[in-house]
């Protein structure tokens, strides 16, 4: 091999070991800023959720979460369109742990309860989750969302919801066991149990504070529930 050829080869080592070193930097730079991304994402959400259940929604503004947040306007439009849908992200994060937390209640109940009081059971879990871990203010800017349809509300209506299939396994056990007549599909019975759910809450954000969320839920539950009796 001729001194040139030595070079050459030299020379082309050189350029492919930069090129990968420049697409390793770059990568590496992505990661950091999609990193970065992530953790202010995080940090504006969990400032947010801390103000609002201190102040309340409505005396909270983009202004006050940027400021305790410590990051800019733009980084906060960045990853929310306004205040609302800001709300709407963190009912959606709330609905993951509702349907995870009913799940877990429902491993706990005795098989020997029937199917109707396993479901007022539910309801009643249901109930206090909204009331106590969601709150009427977030639910008013839930329910205006569904409404206007200017934020993306899907995850927290979706018949796909983990909470859906566990009505529907709860109504079939039913169904199996000769407690709930089998003439009406059960994912259709499931959908009006939340349907039923869903109407009582818009009513009580409408009323509050007079109207007792869990106490109504009950007793539209009973009305619901033992005309499904046999």
């Amino acid at each position: 091999m001729t001194a040139v050829t030595y070079r050459s080869h030299y020379i082309m080592i050189y350029v492919f070991m930069s090129i990968k070193g420049d697409k390793d930097l770059i990568k590496e730079n992505k990661n950091t800023r999609t990193q970065n991304a992530i953790e202010t994402k995080k940090n504006i959400t969990e400032v947010a959720r801390e103000l609002f259940k201190e102040l309340g929604i409505e005396q909270v503004s983009v202004d006050s979460i940027v400021k305790a947040a410590g990051v800019s306007k733009g980084a906060f439009y960045l990853h929310f369109e306004s205040k609302d849908a800001l709300v709407v992200a963190l009912i959606n994060d709330y609905t993951e742990i509702a349907d995870m937390d009913y799940k877990s209640f429902l491993a706990t109940v005795s098989d020997h309860n029937s199917v109707l009081e396993i479901l007022a059971l539910l309801a009643e879990k249901i109930s206090d989750f909204i009331e106590f871990n969601i709150g009427v203010d977030n639910m008013r800017v839930l329910y205006k969302a569904h409404l206007t349809k200017t934020i993306d509300s899907t995850s927290a209506m979706s018949y796909n919801r983990e909470l859906y299939k566990l009505f529907s396994e709860v109504l079939e056990r039913g169904v199996n066991q000769n407690e709930l007549r089998d003439d009406i599909p059960v994912d259709s019975l499931a959908k009006h149990l939340i349907i039923a759910t869903r109407g009582i809450t818009f009513e009580w954000c409408v009323r509050y504070p007079d109207f007792n969320l869990k106490e109504q839920v009950l007793d539209h539950y009973k009305i619901l529930l033992y005309g499904l009796k046999k």
